[in-house]
């Protein structure tokens, strides 16, 4: 698991890539998250693009990811999910909680509103 951190307006992006399993992305993805929230960031993106698979460890990450960011304020949210990732969070009723976007542009101008 790789992270790719930029900035697009009030908004970080988090590229994503590769699979976000237990040991695998689900640590790295909480100390990113963690590191950004000290320097003060509240505007969150995760670009899931290039994440082939995620499995209850990942899926783990990303839930605790989205408790962390709301308990201090800020939003996270999710854009280009792969089919197999949006019906896992449809499985488990966790479409319901994000919010997902098709479009990184749709993403970001979201946050402003």
């Amino acid at each position: 698991m790789e992270i790719e951190e930029r900035k697009l307006e009030n908004v970080v992006i988090l590229d994503l890539k590769g699979k976000l399993t237990i040991g695998e992305g689900d640590e790295l993805l909480k100390e990113t998250i963690n590191n950004l929230m000290q320097q003060g960031h509240r505007n969150l993106l995760l670009n899931l693009e290039n994440v082939p698979y995620v499995d209850s460890a990942g899926l783990g990450g990303i839930v605790h990811t989205y408790t962390t960011v709301s308990r201090q304020g800020g939003k996270l949210k999710l854009v280009n999910l792969t089919k197999r990732i949006t019906d896992l969070l449809a499985i488990t009723k966790l479409l319901t909680v994000f919010e997902t976007f098709e479009s990184e542009a749709d993403a970001v101008s979201s946050f402003s509103s």
